[in-house]
């Protein structure tokens, strides 16, 4: 698989957007890899996808539910520190990584307006989806109704074990129902929780996908931290285009 492309955002022509694998190589700075070796990478894919390696914007991914906007600031040797990006400018290419946690990709077709989003379980227990909802519609006038969401290539429940502080964590914060137990184990659902927060934040259901890949049991395309402990990081990527 050298691609993993969400169907829904596909059927709109002024985006261009992806889902990197192991294809593409690791794409992150942090994991011990040589920084000429990551930069090729990077270089390869814009060459790939026809954009400019120079203006693509990734993030110092904190497992907040931080959001920035993009301004003159940010490119691809300056990071923002955050979990989420939002722009309305065209050909700036906006990138989240990982390895297991969920990269969600936004687009409003309205108000041509894209976003990504880094949601581990930090983020999803702090529901960053929600925050990525509320900038678009403050800061870009959008509506929700108008907005689509692909959630990319994740961890799923039948590998995402946890201990009972997570559960006990999920009973406080009303997430209970995307805990199974298994045997005295428990197994978290993040995409139950992102797609209910979706929901609840005016997403239609028809504007939300959600990709059927595991990453843990998938390592033959995608990262898994999981699965493979010392491992790169795959990529979504979202971009407006002239």
């Amino acid at each position: 698989m050298k691609f993993y492309q969400s169907k829904l955002l596909n059927a709109f022509s002024d985006i261009r957007h992806c889902y990197t694998t192991k294809h593409s190589k690791n794409l992150a700075f942090h994991v011990n890899d040589k920084i000429e070796e990551v930069i090729a990478n990077h270089q390869h894919l814009a060459q790939e996808l026809k954009y400019d390696c120079k203006t693509v914007v990734h993030m110092k991914q904190i497992h907040s539910n931080a959001v920035k906007i993009i301004d003159e600031n940010d490119s691809f040797e300056t990071p923002p520190t955050c979990d989420a990006l939002v722009t309305n400018k065209k050909n700036i290419p906006l990138m989240v990584m990982v390895a297991d946690c969920a990269p969600l990709l936004f687009y409003d077709k309205e108000k041509k307006t894209i976003g990504v989003a880094h949601a581990g379980r930090a983020g999803a227990f702090s529901n960053i989806s929600q925050n990525v909802v509320d900038v678009f519609v403050n800061n870009f006038h959008a509506k929700p109704e108008n907005i689509y969401v692909s959630i990319g290539p994740n961890i799923h429940q039948c590998c995402y074990e946890v201990g009972e502080e997570i559960f006990d964590e999920t009973k406080k914060l009303d997430l209970e129902y995307a805990i199974q137990k298994r045997d005295n184990s428990y197994f978290l659902n993040i995409q139950k929780i992102l797609q209910t927060q979706l929901l609840n934040a005016g997403i239609q259901k028809e504007n939300i996908e959600t990709a059927p890949l595991c990453t843990a049991c998938n390592t033959t395309n995608f990262y898994s931290y999981r699965a493979e402990k010392e491992t790169g990081r795959f990529s979504g990527i979202i971009f407006l285009k002239d």
